[in-house]
């Protein structure tokens, strides 16, 4: 089976607060491709941002107001060939169904994909500061202070982003602790916006990446010629 896997677009309400950062021609064309040469399309996880709502801890806002701003990616995303599991900015999307987890097994490969934001210690322990951060970051740059903003996001990054050494990596280290647990061949993620590929112990563990400010990344999979390319 052919599968592509993007996640983390922050596809929000079309404003001065919205990271998506592509037109939306040039992501449909982006998709089209996708579709084309691929059986599967997971979205793994915070497809939509709902976190920017203009009233706080008011997801299903920003859920509609990000759908509003972005009529030709929703309809899209309704197709078969896709498949969504949420995350932690669009958690709203359990209440219509979409998982945390998927599991498929093809071609004798048993993959599981979460989004990741399970193992963030700052959401298990007290997700209300995570996403009163984020609604008011959103309101920062919409009262015209982007490069307060930007230092706040930088720094988020620079604290946030998985060590070089593998062996240093609690998120790795999590991901492969979790394959073991579903007895999964594969294990793929998102969540920390860094593409990546690791093996240990007969497992692998692949993240997607992000495809926000402006980015294109994706994950190719064959599970019949066991091939699984990070792709920027």
């Amino acid at each position: 089976m052919n599968i592509a896997v993007i996640s983390d677009l922050h596809l929000g309400s079309g404003d001065v607060a919205d990271n998506f950062g592509h037109s939306e021609l040039d992501f449909i064309r982006f998709l089209a491709r996708l579709e084309r040469d691929f059986d599967l399309i997971i979205l793994l996880g915070d497809v939509w941002e709902t976190l920017t709502s203009h009233r706080l801890f008011d997801a299903r806002e920003g859920l509609r107001r990000a759908r509003e701003a972005h009529p030709a990616l929703a309809s899209r995303f309704e197709r078969s060939q896709y498949l969504y599991v949420h995350g932690n900015h669009d958690l709203i999307a359990a209440r219509e169904g979409a998982p945390s987890e998927l599991v498929l097994n093809a071609d004798g490969v048993r993959l599981l994909f979460t989004h990741g934001h399970h193992h963030d210690w700052l959401i298990r322990r007290a997700r209300w500061l995570s996403e009163s951060m984020v609604w008011l970051g959103a309101w920062v740059r919409r009262f015209g202070l982007s490069a307060f903003y930007r230092l706040g996001y930088l720094l988020d990054g620079a604290l946030s982003r998985p060590p070089e050494q593998s062996f240093k990596d609690t998120f790795q280290a999590w991901a492969f602790s979790l394959a073991r647990l579903k007895h999964a061949d594969v294990v793929v993620t998102g969540h920390t916006h860094v593409a990546m590929r690791s093996e240990r112990d007969s497992r692998l563990f692949l993240n997607s990446g992000s495809c926000s400010e402006g980015n294109f990344s994706y994950l190719a999979i064959d599970t019949k010629s066991n091939a699984y390319q990070v792709c920027r």
